[in-house]
């Protein structure tokens, strides 16, 4: 695949900031609310005060493009069984200490890392490759919300739908426009603690809680939620029951809870990894909690992966891994053995496109 329209601008006016008294810019697309001179970059990186004015230095450029499950997201209740084109840019407005993607999120090296695509050739490839949605992931998608919002609203003149794998972080004007966009999102409760938050991700929680209560009341997008337990810094019983109380309470039964397991990266390399055991002690914390699908991830638990029917208990979507094993829904999401509706947005399939992850190639580097 490769591009012939829209040239790749290397910086892209940006949206979501004003004009300070003193020369400088603030910017309002998140709560750092980082207020930059000429020539400065955000904390994300990837905007920056250019002839006065913020541009978005990631606009049309990427670290690259994978066919993924869906599952992959994680979603478990976005047209289970079919396949999302992924991508990211660079740069992210979290520090998280345990980033599993560190090497794109805290990447200063934009050209060595990115390939350019335009809104138009990510939507020709999705189609192309049959790709039932296109997923913005990898780094958190909200700093290059234009980019992002202009690739969605090709995509849906095409029929496609748009994903967001994000943190969260951001508020006002532009997490109105960003969501407007989504069709679906998974939004990382990284800890159910202001201390965790300001310590691991440099960051605070309550903005999070708040974008996850707009998503729930203020929006028709679809959401999931993860978080990832990190032995000794979130996974006592007590901060699981405190999260899956508000999740249930906030965002209601029917919200999926995703919790993962750790593996040791960036600058948590001396922390263990996270026992199945423990994954599996939170997902019983969150059913206990009232939730009706609660998940694990990272690790191999197929009776943590099966959604299981609120109504008669039959197991709907058994999952192992990424693969979908068997499938007893309906194409609007009913039970095949009780006809309760299963929360989320559901579709039928020839096969289920399985645990495959397939790198393809957009823009200037395409073959």
């Amino acid at each position: 695949m490769s591009t012939t329209d829209t040239p790749i601008d290397p910086g892209h006016p940006a949206r979501y900031w004003h004009l300070l008294d003193d020369g400088r810019i603030e910017c309002d697309l998140c709560p750092r609310t980082c207020r930059l001179h000429e020539g400065q970059r955000a904390a994300c990186f990837v905007r920056q005060m250019v002839d006065g004015q913020m541009v978005l230095t990631t606009w049309g450029r990427s670290s690259g493009f994978c066919i993924d499950p869906i599952e992959k997201k994680p979603l478990n209740h976005f047209y289970p069984g079919s396949s999302v084109l992924s991508f990211g840019t660079a740069g992210c407005n979290l520090a998280c200490k345990f980033c599993q993607n560190w090497d794109i999120s805290k990447s200063r090296d934009m050209d060595r890392l990115m390939d350019t695509a335009t809104p138009e050739a990510i939507a020709n490839a999705a189609e192309h490759y049959g790709c039932r949605s296109v997923a913005f992931t990898y780094n958190d998608p909200v700093i290059f919300a234009e980019y992002a919002i202009d690739t969605a609203a090709v995509c849906h003149e095409r029929g496609i739908q748009t994903v967001a794998v994000t943190a969260g972080y951001v508020h006002g004007e532009g997490r109105r426009d960003f969501f407007a966009a989504m069709d679906a999102a998974n939004v990382d409760l990284k800890a159910f603690s202001e201390e965790f938050y300001f310590k691991l991700t440099g960051a605070h929680l309550a903005p999070v809680l708040d974008t996850l209560v707009w998503l729930r009341h203020e929006t028709d997008v679809w959401v999931e939620i993860t978080t990832l337990l990190i032995p000794g810094e979130n996974d006592r019983d007590e901060e699981i029951q405190a999260l899956s109380a508000w999740v249930m309470r906030e965002m209601g039964p029917d919200t999926p809870l995703h919790f993962t397991a750790f593996h040791p990266d960036f600058k948590l390399g001396d922390h263990p990894p996270t026992p199945l055991a423990t994954v599996r002690r939170a997902r019983r914390i969150g059913l206990d909690a009232g939730l009706r699908y609660v998940y694990t991830g990272n690790v191999h638990d197929p009776e943590g992966s099966t959604t299981l029917c609120p109504g008669c208990a039959a197991p709907v979507i058994v999952r192992d891994g990424y693969d979908i094993r068997a499938y007893a829904l309906d194409a609007h999401g009913h039970c095949s053995a009780c006809g309760q509706v299963i929360a989320g947005r559901f579709g039928l399939f020839d096969k289920p496109f399985g645990s495959r992850r397939i790198p393809v190639f957009i823009g200037a580097h395409a073959p």
